[in-house]
Formats: C-alpha cells, structure tokens, sequence
C-alpha cells in the first residue's frame, strides 16, 4: 500500500501551466488543421499559442503566491 501523496503549491502550479500549455497547443493545433494549414504549420501555430499564454494569469487563477527572490 502506498502513502498519500499530498502535492506542493509549486507542484499544483506547474501543473496548471503543463495543463494549459497542452490545451492551447491542441486547440491550436486543431483549429490549423481545419482551417487546412499541413502538419509543419498547424505545428507553428501550437508552438505560437504556447508562447502566447498568460503565464501571469496562470499564477494568479491557481492561486499560488510565489516569493520573489
């Protein structure tokens, strides 16, 4: 049996940021492709929406407050 694993604010953070990489890089992606752009661009265009994300917001909504050094 194994112990209860209990996650890190850091940990639950970059899980929202993971999460919303993937999302945005798939409705990107998806869209792309429908819109007929080949594999290479609807590619570009996941990459561009990934760079484009509101890291900031991310934080704020997972409510983690990060100290800054």
């Amino acid at each position: 049996m194994r112990a209860e694993q209990t996650t890190t604010p850091t940990e639950n953070l970059a899980d929202a940021v993971r999460q919303a990489c993937i999302e945005a890089a798939l409705t990107a992606y998806e869209t792309a492709r429908a819109d007929g752009l080949c594999h290479e661009g609807a590619w570009e265009c996941a990459i561009d929406a990934m760079r484009a994300l509101d890291i900031g917001e991310i934080i704020r909504q997972s409510g983690v407050g990060l100290s800054e050094r």
